[in-house]
């Protein structure tokens, strides 16, 4: 018996039509069993398998030629920043719209998920949600925080990026052990906390930090989003003094569900500010209420509206982009991009 004929490129929906799906081959969650299951639901050669950062800018050239309607990103945050980045930059190098985006919930940080309601792959969710996009999933412009050239939904300073720095190495040296299998997921995370993190966070200086305004009037919001005191005019300084956490975002969410910007949704033109000198008690006795965006003690922490910002620190610090870490730094620009892209929302009405 001969083999099957392959199916005629003819047979295909047009690229605009088509979903494309790019999924981080180090993913946690993406295995052999998840990446046949992708290749049986998707049209042929719709899905890209990336296993180095250097393979995202190809895999960007070729959907942003073939002129995808949608592009699905499955690897956590720190993918879905890489990819759209690359594929924005790309679409504006070659004069042409870029697709609008998705995300699969195949990584370890997932704050996205929380906004777009992904589902969980490993309760069939890859294929439930593939099946909804081409049904009727409708979307939302979303405007993206651009720092040091990538677009992603959040970056910052602090004790958020120390962790996922800690995060890396330990899971790193567990993925060499018998406890290799769990070794890039939320066990790592609380080791490299509990571990690293949090007891050297106790005896390291808190970094000086400088907030100047590089754009539009920015805002100190208070108790329940009220804001407080005059608009900071560009030019002037938004904040100065210690803190153990300076980021920028424009979700309410970290991932696991953190809502730790609950005002990144209160206007389409600015994005969410905080900076914060809780300490680690502190923080450990409130950690409810901060898990769910309800802690606004003014005194430690310190929540703004702006576009467009530049944060230097005294000494330079541990930096993140999209939950990916990028080493310290001591200077770094953070405005709200200037055009939105298209996001794939689940919660949002359907397509007509």
């Amino acid at each position: 018996m001969s083999p099957p004929t392959p199916r005629a490129p003819a047979s295909l929906p047009p690229a605009s039509e088509r979903i494309a799906v790019v999924v981080n081959g180090n993913a946690k969650s993406v295995n052999d069993e998840v990446i046949d299951t992708l290749d049986r639901i998707l049209d042929a050669g719709d899905l890209f398998v990336s296993r180095r950062i250097e393979e995202g800018r190809h895999i960007a050239r070729t959907i942003v030629e073939r002129g995808y309607g949608t592009v699905l990103t499955g690897g956590g945050d720190g993918t879905f920043t890489v990819m759209v980045s690359d594929v924005v930059h790309e679409a504006q190098r070659q004069g042409k719209r870029p697709p609008r985006f998705g995300l699969l919930r195949l990584g370890t940080g997932n704050s996205l998920a929380w906004v777009v309601g992904a589902s969980q792959a490993k309760r069939g969710g890859l294929a439930a949600d593939i099946e909804r996009l081409r049904a009727d999933a409708g979307s939302r412009p979303m405007r993206l925080v651009e720092a040091e050239g990538f677009l992603s939904p959040f970056c910052g300073f602090g004790i958020d990026a120390v962790v996922l720095r800690d995060y890396n190495a330990v899971k790193k040296a567990l993925s060499r052990g018998p406890l290799r299998r769990i070794a890039p997921g939320a066990v790592s995370y609380a080791i490299a906390a509990t571990t690293r993190s949090i007891p050297s966070f106790l005896f390291r200086p808190v970094p000086h930090v400088r907030v100047i305004n590089e754009g539009s009037d920015a805002y100190r919001i208070g108790e329940r989003g009220s804001i407080v005191g005059a608009p900071i005019r560009k030019g002037e300084v938004i904040y100065e003094g210690r803190a153990r956490l300076a980021s920028c975002s424009t979700i309410p969410y970290y991932g696991f569900g953190l809502r730790a910007f609950p005002y990144a949704d209160e206007r389409p033109d600015r994005m969410s500010l905080r900076l914060s000198t809780i300490g680690s008690l502190q923080f450990l006795a409130n950690f409810r209420s901060i898990w769910r965006g309800d802690y606004d003690d003014l005194e430690v922490v310190f929540d703004y509206l702006v576009d467009d910002v530049t944060m230097i620190l005294d000494p330079e610090t541990e930096f993140q982009i999209g939950g990916d870490p990028q080493g310290k730094r001591r200077e770094v620009r953070m405005r709200l991009s200037p055009e939105p892209i298209r996001l794939v929302d689940f919660y949002a009405p359907p397509r007509g």
